[in-house]
Order: structure tokens, then C-alpha cells, then sequence
């Protein structure tokens, strides 16, 4: 029986847009002095959200392995530093334990490790968890497949809500090191596999040490990419919803009846909200979003680092070629489908025969 298909399909989503460099300028930098830093190496930092605590990795000695993970505290942000305090040989290990990243709640701790008991070989993401702040830290776990591979994969970096963990790994994708996420529904849940961040973050150099920002709009990180001031500088990238379900660079009522049609299901094509991964699900969160941006005109889609983001929009009315408004991923159509440039629900469609017809994209 032949029915009319409105194929448009957005496949996979990473929502980088172009990097920039900040358009804001910094304060005086402050050497910590004393006694956070020493006459060891000493680096790393990751700050709680209070901003009372401070985790690092030195090479001091007083530790257990050739690189150990310190804690600092202060009793508010205007007092000093004390002084660093090893987290001990639950946390630590014998071999190298470095890059600590605390989560927002101050209850999780992920790090780089080349202890036994890892995938690589060589350097594994493993996470420590404690039931308050002043409980002891758990035995640590690698966080396994599929996060970390049979390569490298560390600089660990843990969004606020907790839902997204952006990491680097020598597993492949478009240089020496690339930037990859991975995102889980609760945390509760186990982790998706990791996404590739694209070309536009990722180069045919080293990009390495992410950092997400509290409100998850904005990407840091290390790059050795050619702009820069010295060998490896620090660069930053906003993240960018998806918001033009249609493919017509505008976000109006259109797009609002897709997102409607997809109304409460695990649709991660339609998942934005909140930002920047969404929820698992189709919700009033990313009607927010939707919304946020209502009657904008938005970038061309080409701009968007994508892993493999595409939009067949059907509007053609000959030829088997159906055109990808968004990427590079043309589809070719099979069997003998008829052009309907009326139909569909979105101003074009393929009637397909239902036994052989079809589009075949790569």
C-alpha cells in the first residue's frame, strides 16, 4: 500500500558552534603562592561551585604515587587558602592519579589514572564518589566502556547538572587528540557513548582539557591550533541549540508544530532542554528553548559542528537526489519513488510503493 513519508530526519546532534576567541578580557593573573603551590609540579585546578574547595594534582611529596590529587580549602572567598591536603590512598594509588574535575554537588570526583585496572593501558577516566561533603571518599571505579577505550582518555570535565561529561581521548576522530562528549538521561543512568565534538572544535592538531561552563553555554579548552599565542592556548566555543527543525534558517511556527509531533517521547533529534544535552525527553524544557529564539533567523546549519547532522527537505520534483539542506550527506533514491513537492507535512515528500523504494544516504 503506498502511503507519502515526509523524510527529514536531523540524525545525531553536537550543537558546537565556530570557535572564537573570548571577546572579554581577564584580570592581572595571581600566582597562588604558598602554600597551594610548591616548588613541585603543581596544576590542574578544579574549583567547587562554592568556590570553597580547590582540587589539583602535584608531585609534591607526602603523597602515594608519582602524581597524587590535593584538596584546599578556605572559609569563604575573600579568606586564604590553607593548606593542601592529600586525598589519601583511597583515592590515590601508586601509579598517577592527575586532572581532577568536581562535580557541582561536590559529591562526585573524576579523574585520569594510569593505575591498574584500566582499559588503555596507559590512562583511563575513573570517578570517586562521597555520601556528603564530609564524608570519606569511595574506592574508585573506572568508569569503563563505553567511555573510556583501548586508547588514552582523561582531562576529564563534568557539566553542572551532571548529564554531560566532556573528555579527551587519542580513540581516533580528526587529530592527535580529539575533544569527545558523553551524556547519560539521569545520573542514575549509565553513559551513552561518546560523540566526537566535530571539526570545527577538533583539528588535525591537539585539543585537550575541556571545561564546560556553569550554565553550560560555553566551551573551554586547550588547542595547539594555528591563531593562537604559543604552543598550546586556551580557546573557548559557545554551544549552540538546534532549533531549525525545518532547515529554512528562521524559527517560527513550523518548527513549533515539529516539536509538538514529538511531544513527550526520547526524541534526541527534538532534545535540547535544558541545555545543552536535553533531558532525555520532549518537555516543556525545550519548548523554553524553542522559544528563546521565536522569529530569529539562525546561521546557516553548515556552521554547526555536527557529528553527523542532516536534513533531506524533499522540496525536489525530479531527479534521485534528495538534497541535504543541512551537511554533506545527500541521499540517493532507490526503486522508483515519485516526487510529491506538495505533499508531506513540511512542503514536500516522497511517495514510496512500500516494497522497494527508499533513500539511501551515507
Amino acid at each position: 500500500m503506498k502511503k507519502t513519508i515526509l523524510f527529514a530526519l536531523v540524525l545525531t546532534l553536537v550543537l558546537i558552534a565556530s570557535v572564537v576567541n573570548a571577546d572579554f578580557t581577564f584580570g592581572t593573573l595571581t600566582n597562588l603562592g604558598p602554600p597551594v603551590n610548591s616548588s613541585y609540579g603543581d596544576g590542574s585546578p578544579s574549583i567547587s561551585a562554592d568556590g570553597l574547595s580547590l582540587f589539583f594534582q602535584s608531585t609534591r611529596p607526602g603523597g602515594y604515587g608519582k602524581n597524587d590529587i590535593w584538596a584546599t580549602k578556605r572559609a569563604s572567598v575573600s579568606n586564604p587558602w590553607g593548606p593542601p591536603v592529600n586525598l589519601g590512598p583511597i583515592v590515590n594509588s601508586s601509579s598517577s592519579d592527575w586532572d581532577p574535575c568536581i562535580s557541582a554537588d561536590g559529591l562526585e570526583l573524576y579523574f585520569m589514572s594510569n593505575r591498574p585496572g584500566g582499559l588503555s593501558g596507559w590512562q583511563d577516566i575513573w570517578m570517586t564518589r562521597r555520601a556528603s561533603k564530609d564524608d570519606p571518599w569511595t574506592t574508585p571505579v573506572n568508569l569503563g566502556p563505553p567511555v573510556n577505550s583501548s586508547a588514552t582518555d582523561g582531562n576529564p570535565s563534568i557539566s553542572a547538572d551532571g548529564l554531560s561529561l566532556y573528555h579527551g581521548s587519542w580513540r581516533g576522530g580528526y587529530g592527535k587528540t580529539d575533544l569527545w562528549v558523553t551524556t547519560r538521561a539521569t545520573t542514575n543512568d549509565p553513559w551513552r557513548p561518546p560523540v566526537n565534538l566535530g571539526p570545527t572544535v577538533n583539528t588535525s592538531s591537539v585539543e585537550w582539557g575541556p571545561g564546560i561552563s556553569p550554565d553550560g553555554s560555553t566551551l573551554y579548552f586547550g588547542s595547539q591550533r594555528s591563531g593562537g599565542l604559543g604552543g598550546l592556548d586556551i580557546w573557548q566555543a559557545p554551544i549552540i541549540p538546534n532549533v531549525d527543525f525545518n532547515g529554512d534558517f528562521k524559527i517560527v511556527i513550523k518548527d513549533l508544530i515539529i516539536l509538538i509531533e514529538h511531544w513527550g517521547r526520547n526524541e534526541p533529534a527534538y532534545d535540547m532542554g535544558p541545555m545543552p544535552w536535553g533531558d532525555g525527553i520532549i518537555d516543556a524544557a525545550d519548548l523554553e528553548v524553542l522559544m528563546s529564539y521565536w522569529e530569529q533567523e539562525v546561521s546557516n546549519p553548515s556552521f554547526i559542528v555536527n557529528w553527523k547532522l542532516a536534513h533531506w527537505k524533499l522540496d525536489e520534483t525530479e531527479g534521485d537526489i534528495a538534497y541535504d539542506s543541512a551537511g554533506t550527506h545527500d541521499a540517493v533514491a532507490v526503486g522508483d519513488p515519485l516526487w510529491q513537492p506538495d505533499g508531506g507535512r513540511v512542503d514536500g515528500a516522497l511517495l514510496f510503493d512500500g516494497v522497494d523504494d527508499g533513500l539511501i544516504a551515507d
